[in-house]
């Protein structure tokens, strides 16, 4: 089984929090369009969010986090997301997993993830190295060939036991206590190092979402969206992926 963890961000800190809720719902209907019933997802987040969209799949799990010391907005941001990480994989615990893997709460994943990783039950697991960018809004998406896990944080499928969860997990620690599941581009090699050879996902496994206007930092402005890669957004891609326009925001308040 392939368990997908959600870590969600407070509506304290989102610029809007009717934007984060219908960036999520998109995504959670996106990871739960699997082909296989044999997924299963955890949300972690400090409200669970007003969503239409319910599914049996879906776990939601409630916290109550203190806002993490670090100065730096980025790295605050990150260290909520790596804690968050964290407790939904300890919680995936009691679905007997074969992989797990973090999702954005923005992104969209493809729907033959669950069947490929039923196929393959026991293998270290995988990095999505070919994926998808996408602006918000765009009538174009844009292929990214390779170091797709480079880029973002949809990509790292893991065999249960390579997560080295502590075996008595603290919440109310810095970002380095949670380095391993927020610095995302560097798994890889840290398993390589241990001798786990993750290989790569032999299709296009997620779509990072851009321009969201929730987006930790803005990478959009130092990614590259060569016309060579542009294609436009057609009905295969939006079905795979879940891939669909969202309504504009009614509200955008700072909190």
């Amino acid at each position: 089984m392939l368990v997908f963890v959600i870590p969600l961000k407070s509506a304290k800190v989102s610029n809007s929090w009717e934007r984060v809720t219908q960036l999520f719902e998109r995504c959670i209907k996106s990871v739960c369009n699997q082909t296989s019933p044999n997924f299963h997802v955890i949300v972690v987040c400090h409200e669970k969010p007003k969503i239409e969209f319910t599914n049996s799949h879906i776990t939601y799990v409630t916290v109550d986090f203190s806002p993490p010391n670090e100065t730096d907005p980025v790295a605050k941001g990150d260290t909520d997301k790596g804690r968050k990480i964290m407790k939904g994989l300890i919680y995936a615990r009691q679905f007997s997993p074969t992989h797990t893997i973090a999702i954005d709460a923005d992104d969209c994943v493809s729907k033959n993830l669950a069947k490929f990783i039923q196929q393959h039950p026991k293998s270290d697991g995988w990095v999505i190295n070919k994926g998808y960018k996408y602006q918000e809004g765009s009538e174009y998406i844009y292929i990214k060939r390779r170091n797709f896990y480079k880029m973002c944080g949809s990509c790292n499928i893991l065999r249960y036991d390579l997560n080295y969860l502590p075996e008595s997990a603290e919440y109310n620690r810095g970002y380095g206590y949670y380095r391993y599941y927020i610095d995302h581009g560097k798994v890889r090699d840290v398993l390589r190092d241990k001798g786990k050879a993750i290989k790569s996902l032999p299709f296009a496994g997620a779509v990072y979402i851009l321009d969201t206007g929730e987006n930790l930092f803005d990478n959009s402005k130092r990614l590259r969206f060569s016309i060579f890669n542009r294609k436009l957004l057609n009905q295969s891609v939006k079905d795979e992926f879940g891939l669909y326009n969202l309504q504009p925001s009614q509200k955008i308040c700072q909190v």
